[in-house]
């Protein structure tokens, strides 16, 4: 990212943070964006549908939600915006991909935002009981990219980056909350990933279905994740319905057997990832050859029951 656009974004996170300073928490009985089901309001902080640049610069993307957290599309900038419906309200959705995977670089299209002093209009993640992240996907790709940071012309990475919200003390590729394909025990599955702590160990849950099932090639999936970090459980979801799964860490990854309260770091998230890592884009890691639609990034676990309202209320 160059500095002057990076200098920008910053700006704007602290605009957004001095605004909602200003501004009395959002509550469910205030206006939310029309895509967004009500009983979701309240819990919404940041939500892009890829029809709102940012104006003066296409590169940029404005959030919707509560925070104002723009982000940006990362080496493509107005072209990563294509027309695509995922649901009924839709216009535009997002497409990332590998550009060179030949060539060891960080051409990849992503998008997100990264600050190294954490993005403080994401301070709702700070100290957090519960996350959810949720959208629609839709893949071209057949399994995980080549490699473009190692000299073995057939290696390839060991996962698709789908969408997630950083550690506060994140490189671009550490995560609190994270939807992602990756490999489990030699067989990519779908999967949440959370970690509680910064600098602490993740645990995953890991869908039992067929990936491929789960994602058909070509076709629109709404996918949901939530992370419940005060019981150390976690969820999936696709198009409203619960996702058979199993975790794949024994013991306490999360630390949760020492005193409580159990939340995330009191810190600031440095940042939210989509369709790969490092979105300050100084390296390309787990590139992901899909559209994406409806990000939602949420303060809570969302109950299952208004995750499958949220689905029809776009589906339907």
């Amino acid at each position: 990212m160059k500095r002057s656009r990076r200098a920008a974004i910053a700006a704007t996170a602290l605009l957004g943070l001095a605004l909602t300073a200003v501004a009395s928490p959002a509550r469910a009985d205030r206006p939310g964006p029309h895509d967004v089901h009500p009983a979701l309001w309240s819990h919404l902080v940041a939500f892009y549908d890829f029809d709102h640049p940012v104006p003066g610069d296409a590169a940029l993307e404005r959030d919707l939600g509560r925070s104002g957290t723009e982000i940006e599309l990362v080496n493509g900038g107005a072209d990563m915006r294509v027309p695509d419906r995922a649901y009924k309200g839709s216009g535009n959705a997002l497409q990332t991909r590998q550009v060179n995977p030949e060539v060891a670089g960080n051409d990849d299209w992503k998008a997100g935002i990264w600050s190294s002093s954490g993005v403080r209009t994401l301070r709702a993640f700070s100290g957090a009981e519960g996350t959810t992240v949720m959208g629609w996907f839709k893949r071209e790709m057949d399994g995980p990219a080549l490699n473009s940071n190692t000299a073995n012309p057939t290696d390839r990475y060991n996962a698709i980056g789908l969408a997630g919200v950083l550690t506060g003390d994140s490189d671009g590729h550490a995560v609190r909350a994270l939807l992602e394909l990756i490999d489990v025990n030699g067989e990519l599955r779908l999967v949440a990933l959370g970690r509680r702590l910064d600098g602490g160990s993740s645990q995953t849950f890991a869908a039992v279905e067929d990936w491929r099932n789960l994602l058909p090639k070509g076709e629109w999936v709404h996918l949901a994740a939530t992370f419940d970090f005060t019981s150390g459980t976690m969820a999936l979801y696709r198009n409203g319905e619960p996702v058979e799964g199993f975790y794949t860490t024994a013991g306490d990854p999360w630390k949760l057997s020492g005193p409580g309260p159990y939340v995330t770091s009191a810190t600031d998230p440095r940042g939210i990832k989509i369709g790969g890592s490092f979105p300050q884009n100084t390296r390309e890691n787990n590139p992901c050859d899909c559209r994406m639609d409806g990000l939602m990034f949420l303060d809570s676990v969302i109950p299952a029951g208004d995750i499958a309202k949220q689905y029809r209320y776009m589906a339907h």
